[in-house]
């Protein structure tokens, strides 16, 4: 077996370095959740927010780290997506589901992404994240939401390809992961 060694260790991440494969790691117990929402009109919620990772505006659903906040270590991926979907969209959802988990970059990082489906949405502020984020939202209808997508790529938006995923799970989620 190849030695582990630690490169850097940071809040959020650690790089590290097995053989000559080098990666990065969540530090937080239980990686991120990506939600999948749609408001009672048929709109679908997008996030826009600039990345300093890649120096640009991003589109994306609304997503958040799960266990991130102060004695939530153990909270679960849909306890986070309550809690993210508000803060970043003001919007609450009434019920939310567990679609599917798994790696976001497996060749660069530990990072699991849980994907969720909110129902039953209820507008209770205007959303914008909290202190440390500058979040717009974006409610676009659901028939349009690909080429809205396809149009912001097109005026230098970063869009993560997931959202083309949360898309698909959105018309098919359920039926793919019904228990």
């Amino acid at each position: 077996m190849t030695e582990t060694q630690t490169l850097c260790n940071g809040t959020w991440l650690r790089l590290k370095k097995r053989g000559r494969w080098e990666y990065a790691e969540r530090t937080n117990p239980g990686g991120g959740v990506m939600i999948v929402a749609v408001t009672p009109e048929d709109r679908v919620l997008f996030v826009e927010q600039y990345r300093p990772a890649i120096e640009c505006l991003t589109i994306e659903m609304p997503a958040g780290l799960v266990g991130d906040i102060a004695d939530s270590a153990d909270e679960s991926a849909v306890e986070a997506a309550y809690r993210e979907l508000v803060e970043e969209t003001g919007w609450r959802a009434g019920r939310i589901e567990f679609l599917m988990a798994g790696p976001t970059s497996a060749g660069m990082s530990n990072e699991i992404l849980a994907f969720v489906r909110a129902y039953e949405l209820e507008k209770v502020h205007g959303g914008g994240g909290d202190e440390t984020e500058d979040i717009t939202v974006h409610e676009i209808p659901r028939r349009e939401a690909s080429t809205w997508l396809v149009e912001k790529m097109h005026a230098g938006y970063s869009i993560d390809p997931k959202m083309f995923a949360g898309l698909y799970l959105l018309d098919h989620g359920e039926a793919l992961f019904r228990r």
